[in-house]
């Protein structure tokens, strides 16, 4: 350690003053003088003499340098690796006896522990919060995805800063800390360049970031972020695939902190965006699973679920959930759609082993640096139950569109889609009943938080360090809120009372620490009492009981209110499921005072966590106009060449209403093309561009053909200065319907035509709006992305009429 009781003395220049202060060997330091000096000028520092005769060299020599002790992460601390795939039922993985094989999540089981009572929220940005805090779901802000947030406190989405997330408390504590792949937690209204950045990854305590901040991302040209930068990692890469990129930039990012600090902890968190929807995979992959799902889902269900008993993931003596008679029966299906929900299955099944190959990719990488033991790896399958969001039971190959805005997808047009399914043509999901299948051997799916199907995933941890029962399982009952305590223990790090100033609250979770230990394989669980809620759905288990309520919201349900009062309305079921592992058998009627004590506590831990109010409403959830907005009452907006990447969210609302859309250009000899403005893409989108040197305007309901609409000039603009501009006259008489778009430049018209058809809700999950570029996937295949505008913008003005 340094000296620093020796006396000093010196001056510091700031701010047109001289402080000086002294330091003697025991008295804190003290002001002795102010006196102003002159400001410094232009080009000239101040030298004040030092206020004491001797040399500054004999002070030098009188001292000995050192600088402040680094914070380091306690010794021995592991590498965490925590992996959380999207949108996969417990019975979707080989490893847990489904049709879906997953070597990489098969071979860390062989060498760590499976957990079969392992739970999430049933909801991606919930469940995600939760995870990456330890604290419930709604404490975090986060009882909705961010998209749905209301001013309510547990459903605001604006996490508080009163629940650090274990990249703030890693990184305190001597780690590297990354995130890749999904995020899902930044407020839908703060996603934009504008910020703020607090609650973006890089805010919340993770250095590095390279991932998508929205639900679900396209994995042909996902809307990318390095840190807070929007990237088009796509362009000009032939077969790009976001899973396969999202590994490469993981391994590069490992490999550089284990060669420049070796002795120097990483937490990763690894978060791909499959298999929620689109499910897309390479052609190959897709070839792979052919035949494989010909026989229908109740039989792959049924198959699933005799593997699960003979491999042990379930009890012996476990009852399969009825199919529930709400869903799609195979045998309803015409031979047409038979094939076409085939294909659907091949390429969610494609699209999961593909993503768990890359996640393969980052283990072996792990493993060539000597670490795969010093890591401890939490691979956590699914953030809620296999997604059941498909109105028809059909499947779909536009997931905004059907699901948002009402699109109709005709049986003949799903067949025709046969061959694109998986691909850049579709934003595709299959059949509700899949889902289901996915979710044996519990009842229901995602968003329903009453009942396993939605809330159970398996999960395996493997840490050689400290587990020798290697391939060996757990039953105690676990929820997502304790991985972050697990990784304090295992890592030596009590987290802070205070970050930032700011005291923290409980950690929620309890340390599953303890079940690595073989003589603790039969151990009574430790998570005695756990609540769900997802939009009204709710259940509270509490010491082997769990009550339920009756899904009212059945899952592919967007708007619309399902009664008066969703917390008397509903009714209730009960479980004893420490002796019923899939909620077979409602023993409410033959047990009412454990119902009613259970009720109780539900309410008791809806106070305490801001549960309340409950609230049934999805879609339509909250007053949008409520909400923090960087466009509310504003109807002019001017933006310039090379503005991309706007998120709907922090974009002018063009939707069910009038508006014009005029661009200032400058065309060069020779002639123009581009794109002026676009908002959103092939599933739906609009926008202005010179496509042959003309103006045109275009404007696609979905994928379709015949909801694309296109509007344009016969002539060619002419070299020089012009104003482009569409105006659009919006026909009225409620949402999404039609309207006229009139071309003109330089105020005279050059076109004019019908719009038949408009969006009336959502244009688009992750596609923005762009200026003199396209990012994503085009309105009109006519084009290609970028479809760079070739001249000169000057600025480009949307006025809401």
């Amino acid at each position: 350690m340094p000296n620093r009781t020796r006396r000093m003395k010196f001056a510091i220049v700031s701010m047109g003053w001289v402080l000086a202060l002294v330091e003697a060997s025991s008295n804190p330091m003290s002001v002795v003088a102010q006196t102003p000096v002159e400001s410094p000028a232009l080009n000239v520092i101040p030298r004040p003499k030092p206020p004491f005769g001797g040399r500054i060299g004999d002070t030098v020599k009188q001292s000995t340098p050192d600088f402040p002790t680094q914070v380091q992460a306690p010794r021995g601390a592991p590498n965490v690796l925590v992996i959380l795939t999207d949108d996969v039922g417990f019975g979707a993985s080989s490893t847990f006896g489904g049709p879906i094989p997953t070597p990489t999540f098969e071979r860390l089981a062989k060498g760590g522990l499976k957990y079969n009572r392992f739970h999430t929220t049933s909801l991606c940005s919930p469940s995600r919060a939760a995870l990456i805090t330890g604290r419930n779901h709604h404490t975090c802000s986060t009882g909705i995805i961010t998209e749905g947030a209301s001013g309510f406190p547990g459903y605001d989405s604006l996490m508080s800063k009163s629940c650090g997330t274990i990249g703030n408390v890693l990184r305190g504590n001597g780690y590297n800390t990354s995130w890749f792949g999904k995020n899902h937690n930044v407020p839908d209204f703060q996603s934009s360049q504008a910020g703020p950045f607090d609650l973006w990854p890089t805010g919340l305590g993770f250095e590095y970031f390279y991932g998508f901040i929205g639900g679900d991302s396209f994995q042909w040209a996902p809307a990318a972020f390095e840190g807070t930068t929007p990237i088009e990692p796509y362009l000009d890469k032939k077969d790009y695939h976001f899973d396969a990129d999202m590994a490469d930039k993981a391994i590069s990012w490992m490999r550089t902190q284990n060669a420049l600090a070796p002795e120097k902890p990483f937490f990763m968190y690894y978060a791909p965006g499959t298999a929620h929807a689109p499910h897309h995979a390479p052609k190959d992959w897709i070839k792979r699973f052919e035949g494989k799902f010909d026989q229908g889902w109740e039989k792959v269900r049924e198959e699933t679920f005799e593997r699960q008993k003979a491999i042990g993931v379930i009890p012996k003596d476990a009852k399969l959930a009825p199919f529930d008679p709400q869903y799609k029966k195979w045998s309803d299906l015409s031979s047409g759609m038979k094939k076409v929900c085939a294909r659907q299955m091949e390429v969610y099944a494609a699209a999961l082993a593909h993503c768990d190959h890359h996640i393969g990719r980052v283990i072996d990488a792990l493993e060539e640096s000597g670490e795969l033991d010093n890591t401890l790896i939490f691979y956590i399958q699914g953030d809620n139950g296999s997604s059941a969001e498909d109105p028809s039971g059909n499947g779909l190959t536009n997931e905004v569109g059907v699901f948002a805005n009402g699109v109709v997808e005709s049986e003949e047009f799903l067949v025709s889609m046969i061959p694109h399914w998986g691909s850049e043509m579709t934003f595709n999901h299959f059949s509700h009943s899949w889902a289901h299948a996915m979710n044996g051997p519990f009842q229901w799916d995602k968003k329903i938080a009453s009942h396993f199907g939605g809330t159970r995933n398996g999960m395996i941890v493997h840490y050689p360090r400290a587990i020798k029962d290697a391939g060996g399982m757990r039953s105690q009952f676990h929820h997502v809120i304790d991985v972050a305590p697990t990784i304090y223990e295992a890592t030596g790090v009590v987290p802070p009372t205070h970050i930032d100033g700011i005291q923290q609250q409980p950690i929620a979770g309890v340390s599953m620490l303890s079940s690595f230990d073989k003589a603790n394989e039969k151990a009574k669980s430790k998570h005695v009492t756990q609540y769900f809620e997802i939009v009204a759905n709710r259940a509270i288990y509490h010491d082997g009981w769990m009550a339920s309520t009756t899904p009212k919201r059945l899952p592919w349900v967007t708007i619309g209110n399902t009664v008066p009062n969703p917390i008397t309305d509903f009714e209730w079921e009960l479980y004893h499921v420490d002796e019923d592992f899939t909620q077979f058998k409602n023993v409410a009627k033959e047990n009412p005072d454990k119902l009613t004590e259970l009720q109780k506590l539900f309410m008791e831990e809806a106070r305490k966590n801001e549960v309340l109010p409950i609230d049934d409403r999805y879609g339509e959830r909250g007053d949008v106009s409520t909400r923090p907005s960087l466009t509310r009452g504003r109807t002019k907006f001017n933006y310039y060449d090379g503005m991309t990447r706007i998120p709907e969210g922090s974009a002018p609302d063009l939707k069910n209403k009038s508006y014009r859309i005029s661009a200032e250009v400058e065309v060069p000899e020779g002639g123009a093309n581009g794109v002026l403005m676009t908002q959103g893409g092939r599933f739906g989108g609009y926008g202005l561009l010179l496509m042959e040197g003309k103006p045109v305007f275009v404007h696609a309901f979905s994928n379709q053909p015949q909801h694309k609409f296109k509007v344009g000039s016969t002539d060619k603009l002419t070299p020089g200065k012009h104003t482009v501009a569409v105006d659009f006259a919006y026909n009225g008489g409620g949402i999404g319907k039609g309207g006229t778009a009139t071309i003109t430049v330089d105020g005279k018209k050059t076109a004019e035509g019908k719009i038949a058809q408009t969006i009336p809700i959502r244009l688009s999950l992750d596609e923005t709006l762009d200026i003199g570029a396209d990012c994503g996937t085009p309105v009109l295949d006519e084009y290609q992305v970028p479809f760079k505008f070739t001249g000169k913008i000057e600025k480009v003005t949307i006025e809401l009429k």
